[in-house]
């Protein structure tokens, strides 16, 4: 099953907003993930460890991104947003494949902008 972690170990139940840019050749693209509420940021959890960056899993393997930021209001966490760039073709084939699971699993669809 393909899930989204930001602590190793602890699958984040929100589903994210995902946008996808790629460049014109098609060579490097962009995938913006927004979830609003997320598990991760619930003080009553009580998970160990810190935040490092988001890791998508599935069978493949693992892809990962340091490019984690939370959003706060009024002092608490409300939001994290997370960038994941593709700066080749194989790398972007590799991300649409975790995608396809990803969406499989969580009954989602694409819709296009």
């Amino acid at each position: 099953m393909a899930s989204i972690q930001f602590i190793a170990g602890i699958d984040e139940e929100i589903v994210p907003d995902v946008q996808l840019t790629r460049s014109r050749d098609g060579n490097t693209g962009t995938a913006v993930f927004r979830f609003s509420q997320p598990k991760i940021l619930d003080s009553s959890n009580n998970q160990e460890g810190e935040i490092t960056g988001m890791y998508l899993l599935d069978e493949e393997g693992e892809l990962v991104t340091r490019d984690v930021s939370a959003k706060f209001v009024n002092g608490k966490p409300q939001a994290i947003e997370a960038v994941y760039l593709m700066k080749s073709p194989e790398v972007w084939d590799r991300f649409m494949r975790f995608m396809v699971r990803y969406a499989k699993d969580h009954d989602l669809t694409f819709t296009k902008a």
